[in-house]
């Protein structure tokens, strides 16, 4: 096994024991401001690709819905197909205190959602935004506008379907 392999296996072994801080989070939550909900069930979807953001100091799991992990399976994320729905879900970065040269997750920061339903969000790329702050999952922004700031900046991928998430492949 090389060793992006094992790195990337090591990556996502130490990202599944901050799983309890995850099951924290508050069942019944308000709403983002364009009406997107927490969907109840995404805690058990399966892990589609990580990411570590080097200008947050952050680690990333994205989890996919069933129509995510399908298309993944079968190399159809280009576009992404109607009903796939992705969560990432962010840690702080920490050091681990008995492997120093390993960062694991520290804080929980937030969960954030894309939804793509073309009909449904024509002015955001095809893709539904929402992101629920902390464990008190506190809905992100203030109007519904909120979600032109999440498309803006995924614009950098509109080759992509304007998602920044690479699927993982398993050996």
């Amino acid at each position: 096994m090389n060793s992006t392999i094992k790195h990337l296996l090591s990556f996502l072994l130490l990202l599944s024991c901050a799983a309890p801080n995850a099951a924290q989070l508050q069942k019944n939550v308000a709403p983002a401001p364009n009406g997107i909900e927490i969907p109840a069930n995404y805690k058990s979807w399966k892990i589609i690709g990580t990411s570590h953001r080097l200008d947050k100091h952050s680690l990333r799991v994205i989890l996919g819905n069933q129509i995510a992990i399908n298309a993944v399976n079968t190399h159809q994320t280009n576009p992404w197909p109607e009903g796939t729905v992705l969560a990432k879900v962010v840690w702080k970065e920490t050091q681990h205190p008995k492997w120093p040269d390993a960062i694991v997750p520290g804080a929980f920061e937030h969960a954030e959602f894309m939804i793509k339903d073309q009909k449904k969000y024509p002015n955001t790329a095809g893709w539904g935004f929402a992101r629920w702050l902390g464990l008190d999952q506190k809905p992100y922004g203030t109007t519904a506008d909120f979600a032109q700031e999440c498309v803006a900046c995924h614009a950098a991928v509109k080759d992509n379907d304007h998602v920044f998430t690479v699927p993982v492949p398993l050996p």
